[in-house]
């Protein structure tokens, strides 16, 4: 049995929602007419999952509590093509390997968010029925689109005007996701605002192929204030498998102006308690608490939350500090914070050193070429999140 809970449906048609096709109204008349929707959200393996995706999944959950029946597709066959999606070049081509590894731990993340699989959640995989296909079956699919069409998507126009390639590969990804919406006959697919042209794709060969209504829903982004993505490929992104205390962290970095859009895509906060937000360090507190407690569980939250105030609010450090035991004494600062895990790779540690952001005991170290006389017991931090420190042998 499906909810009609007027209410909860316009709740779930509004918040963190961007646009609905064809028309909120439409969906409105089918959700509040009792029949029970198949909706879909799919997830490319191409990295760890992060908290854009937990955003698409939490509207998932909303339609799953009113009793429509969720499909969580996990895109083995599409990541290794690569969504061309906001790329100025041709995404590397992933091993069958790579994806396995990638995909790993979806489902234990995923039902975090979803609940337990069961007669209301399914999980799928495209390479399923995507390497069934011959030769005369993508023939016919692809001829339901046309080049122009194809075209139209903003990252190929600038790659056109910056003489780039275009693979054909990348032209097929679209194609192929449309071919998931139609092989599952799904009512309704749901994802991030990105990814509305790969949906109404979808929308489009419902529509020729079974003569069918498709509804999409694109939800928000979480943007930071430049309009970038908070995800992997801008390396800001919070990882739903990052440790309690990171995730906690890495959200009290934020700015002020992404609190609102934080408690309204990343939590099941009422909107009524958001309101505006008069004590921005409070309120992202609250907000860091509550992104912590939905992965993670109200416990760890609550560790998170005393940990960060010890380290930041008292200045003191933090319990479960890492140690790097060597026998050099001498250490080039570059190879130093890469040697001790404390950056990935030495143009972030150049680019950290010269914004001031390293301090070798409580002093901010701002030449990169510097040579550091270690001594034990010495504290390194980087940024106001990582600390390590040093044990001679």
């Amino acid at each position: 049995m499906t909810i009609i809970d007027r209410q909860k449906i316009e709740e779930a048609l509004s918040r963190g929602v961007e646009n609905i096709y064809p028309n909120p109204e439409e969906l409105r008349k089918a959700l509040l007419s009792g029949k029970k929707l198949k909706i879909y959200c799919g997830i490319d393996p191409t990295g760890k999952l992060h908290i854009g995706h937990g955003a698409v999944l939490g509207k998932l959950r909303q339609f799953k509590e009113l009793g429509h029946e969720i499909i969580v597709l996990i895109g083995d066959f599409t990541a290794t093509i690569g969504d061309p999606t906001g790329k100025s070049q041709t995404r590397k081509v992933l091993t069958q390997k790579q994806i396995l590894t990638n995909a790993k731990d979806y489902k234990k993340q995923i039902t975090k968010i979803l609940g337990p699989e069961g007669s209301n959640v399914r999980f799928l995989h495209n390479e399923k029925w995507s390497n069934k296909l011959k030769p005369i079956d993508l023939l016919s699919i692809a001829s339901q689109f046309t080049v122009a069409r194809l075209l139209e998507r903003d990252m190929f126009q600038e790659r056109i005007k910056a003489g780039q390639d275009i693979h054909v590969h990348e032209f097929l990804y679209p194609i192929f996701q449309a071919y998931d919406a139609v092989i599952m006959d799904v009512d309704m697919q749901i994802g991030g605002n990105d990814q509305t042209f790969n949906m109404l794709a979808g929308r489009t060969l419902m529509k020729k192929m079974k003569n069918k209504e498709k509804f999409v829903l694109a939800t928000k982004l979480l943007v930071d204030p430049t309009g970038k993505k908070m995800g992997k490929t801008e390396g800001n992104m919070i990882n739903l498998d990052d440790d309690p205390k990171e995730m906690y962290g890495k959200v009290m970095s934020w700015p002020d102006n992404l609190i609102s859009l934080g408690f309204e895509l990343c939590t099941r906060v009422s909107m009524d308690e958001i309101g505006d937000v008069k004590n921005p360090r409070d309120a992202k507190a609250k907000l860091a608490k509550e992104i912590v407690k939905m992965y993670h569980g109200d416990k760890k939250a609550e560790l998170a939350e005393a940990e960060f105030n010890k380290v930041f609010r008292n200045k003191e450090l933090p319990a479960d500090m890492p140690v790097f035991e060597t026998k050099k004494k001498n250490y080039f600062i570059l190879d130093l914070l890469c040697d001790t895990k404390l950056v990935v790779s030495k143009n972030e540690a150049k680019r950290l050193v010269e914004a001031g952001a390293v301090d070798i005991d409580n002093v901010a170290e701002k030449d990169w070429r510097k040579a550091i006389d270690l001594e034990n017991g010495m504290i390194i931090k980087v940024g106001s999140r990582k600390f390590v420190k040093i044990s001679l042998k």
